[in-house]
């Protein structure tokens, strides 16, 4: 009898349970593979009888199947049930902690039921879900001085978990990143013995959960006493190319994606010149070491993206800039190479006394085929000099001519038969202005207003003059009115004794000088009443 009551309810649950969708849960448990788990149950207030079912359904299933059963103190493991499982308590029927524990595998990941039942009635029902984390740490089983420590973590189902995370030893967060095939991976290139310690794994559970979070420790030990080997060397066909001073250029790197990048640096126009590091950017760690002083070099921008693993770099050099250049791109424990050997060119000028020179200098000269000067005017036949290596000079006599002034062209070929331009403007001095300029017109100009008032004094006493010469007239004619016969000019004093004439005008006049003119003194005017 009682065996037909467990039937009837194992049938029971496995229709309510068949109605659920695989989504529909209470509860999220991540746990690591092989490590201890615990999927928890409880009902305290429960009192005998009671039927308590923990049962799986595995993802894809249709149907779910018994783990465990007890009733009223007997207990029965299902078809499902493992060697490992366990009850947490076992005096569940008197604590009401029915939680069950077990290493789970891979195998076990999937939706797990917990059921109390009393009799006909269902008092509780828990459903959870059962998510799986494998961790894989590379290069294994030792991870050498310099290699790249990779860090692999993958929750299954992926329906389980919003995100994960790494965390450093020192409490960072690592940069992680999606692979192809679904896991969650963090790198630390060229590792060193003291990036030795216990990181973090910390799985974020998307939807219900009674824990925010699930962190996982892991242990990663570097081998200080074995360097890494690189032997997976790529080396991409060599590049040469020619640019002007402080002209912006790409170096190109590897294509791909990477983890990091380096770039090198050989001047070759010098002797006994070894390798130099100009950069390194770990996009993993976020950081970028720049030696100084080294050429300008800078990380391109689009379409390249240093952030996702795709390189380039940006050179704005001067002239001794020119040289070698070495671009590694690393990603694990592959190098691939790209060199670039650069020629720089620069054109300047140098005034003398008696001349111009147009002088063209360039960097790398052993790419460089040709260098020559040219004039715009193509029948115009340059003279060139070398003074010294990496320079070509041409001179233009001063001063500069119609026939000297122009446009000239410094081009410059390399052995791969690229070319490059620079060229020089040479103009002729301004015009000197013909006629009086504006300081020699100021001493004629001040002459000039000096002069203004001596003119204008003569005119003034020549006019004044002719005014005298009509009132001598008038006075001679009033003179002889008068009776006299005498010139009233030669005996003034005669004249005033004998009193004063009707209708008369009468002057006291002193000679000036020899021009005969004459000084009024005083002037009376009688007029009889």
């Amino acid at each position: 009898m009682e065996s037909g009551f467990l039937t009837f309810i194992l049938v029971s649950s496995f229709a309510v349970h068949s109605s659920r969708s695989s989504t529909d849960w209470d509860d999220v448990v991540v746990a690591r593979e092989g490590s201890s788990t615990t999927l928890v149950c409880t009902y305290p207030t429960l009192r005998s009888p009671f039927t308590l079912n923990w049962m799986v359904k595995s993802l894809g299933a249709e149907e779910w199947k018994l783990v465990r059963t007890a009733s009223e103190g007997k207990k029965f493991s299902g078809s499902a049930s493992k060697p490992s499982m366990r009850w947490t308590d076992p005096n569940f029927q008197d604590t009401g902690v029915f939680s069950l524990s077990f290493f789970p595998t891979m195998e076990d990941r999937g939706l797990y039921s917990c059921m109390i039942r009393q009799q006909e009635k269902k008092l509780k029902e828990r459903i959870i879900l059962l998510a799986i984390l494998t961790v894989t740490v590379l290069p294994s089983p030792i991870i050498p001085v310099h290699s790249t420590l990779r860090m692999n973590a993958r929750v299954t189902p992926e329906m389980a978990v919003d995100k994960i995370t790494w965390t450093s030893p020192d409490g960072i967060t690592i940069k992680s990143e999606k692979t192809t095939n679904k896991e969650t991976e963090a790198k630390l290139p060229l590792v060193q013995y003291t990036d030795n310690g216990v990181y973090v794994c910390t799985v974020h559970p998307w939807g219900k959960s009674s824990s925010p979070i699930f962190p996982f420790s892991v242990n990663v030990t570097i081998t200080a006493d074995k360097e890494a080997s690189f032997t997976d060397i790529v080396h991409a066909e060599q590049l040469f190319t020619v640019t002007l001073v402080q002209t912006p250029m790409i170096l190109k790197c590897p294509g791909g994606k990477g983890d990091l990048v380096k770039l090198q640096w050989k001047p070759t126009d010098r002797r006994n010149s070894g390798m130099k590091a100009v950069l390194l950017y770990d996009r993993w760690r976020g950081t970028t070491t720049s030696p100084q002083p080294s050429p300008r070099v800078e990380l391109a921008g689009p379409p390249y993206n240093a952030e996702a693993g795709s390189f380039a770099l940006r050179l704005t050099p001067e002239l001794n800039d020119g040289g070698l250049y070495i671009c590694e791109v690393h990603l694990n424990d592959k190098i691939s190479i790209q060199s670039t050997t650069v020629t720089v060119m620069k054109v300047k000028t140098k005034r003398s006394s008696s001349k111009l020179e147009l002088i063209c200098l360039y960097s790398e000269r052993s790419q460089v085929q040709t260098v020559q000067w040219k004039h715009q005017n193509p029948n115009r036949r340059l003279q060139m000099s070398t003074s010294s290596l990496g320079q070509i000079t041409t001179t233009v006599p001063l001063p500069i001519t119609p026939d000297t002034a122009g446009t000239y062209t410094c081009t410059l070929t390399l052995n791969n038969g690229q070319t490059i331009l620079a060229t020089q403007a040479v103009t002729l001095p301004p015009e000197e202005p013909v006629g009086v300029t504006a300081p020699s017109m100021l001493p004629s100009l001040a002459a000039l207003l000096l002069l203004v008032p001596l003119v204008a004094a003569a005119v003034g006493v020549l006019l004044w003059r002719q005014k005298q010469i009509s009132h001598r007239d008038i006075e001679y004619s009033l003179s002889v009115q008068s009776g006299e016969a005498e010139n009233i000019y030669e005996n003034p004093d005669d004249v005033r004794q004998q009193g004063p004439a009707l209708d008369s005008v009468y002057m006291d006049l002193k000679p000036r000088g020899e021009d005969d003119v004459y000084k009024e003194l005083e002037r009376y005017e009688q007029c009889q009443s």
